[in-house]
This record gives C-alpha cells, sequence and structure tokens, in this order.
C-alpha cells in the first residue's frame, strides 16, 4: 500500500524520511492532490537508467523497420554461407 502523507507532516522531516525505503516511496499531498514523492537516490538512479536503456531500445527498434532488413537466408545467399 502506497505510503501517502499531507505535505504539511514535513515539519517532522526526519520521520518522513525515515519511512522511504527501496520500492517504497513517500507520496506527499498538497491540498488534498498528489504533488511529490520521495525516493532514494539509488532508485531515482536506477529508474533514470532504466528510462536511459528503453529509449535507445525503441531507436534500435526505430532504425530497425526503417532500414533495409534482411532474412538469414538472404544474408546466407549473399555471402555464399
Amino acid at each position: 500500500m502506497p505510503n501517502i502523507k499531507p505535505i504539511s507532516d514535513l515539519r517532522n522531516y526526519s520521520e518522513v524520511l525515515s519511512e522511504v525505503r527501496e520500492n517504497s516511496p513517500v507520496y506527499l499531498t498538497r491540498n488534498g492532490r498528489g504533488e511529490y514523492a520521495i525516493v532514494k537516490i539509488e532508485e531515482l538512479e536506477k529508474l533514470k537508467a532504466t528510462i536511459e536503456l528503453l529509449a535507445e531500445i525503441e531507436e534500435g527498434e526505430k532504425s530497425a523497420r526503417d532500414e533495409t532488413s534482411y532474412t538469414l537466408d538472404e544474408v546466407k545467399a549473399r555471402y555464399g554461407l
């Protein structure tokens, strides 16, 4: 279950920070609406690396769709394999 707290709980920020765990951020609300999430730096770095990897995979897939591709049989025939 998500850990959701009003932003006013940051008055006692050390308690709020002690509740932040890996894969368990603390969500802060302002006027009853989600506004912020507190995550550990290691988790943030993992998320950024995942996004970068997914962007590179998408770029590769797009390149593969846009470029001429050959079947294995075509490659073998072309190179005499």
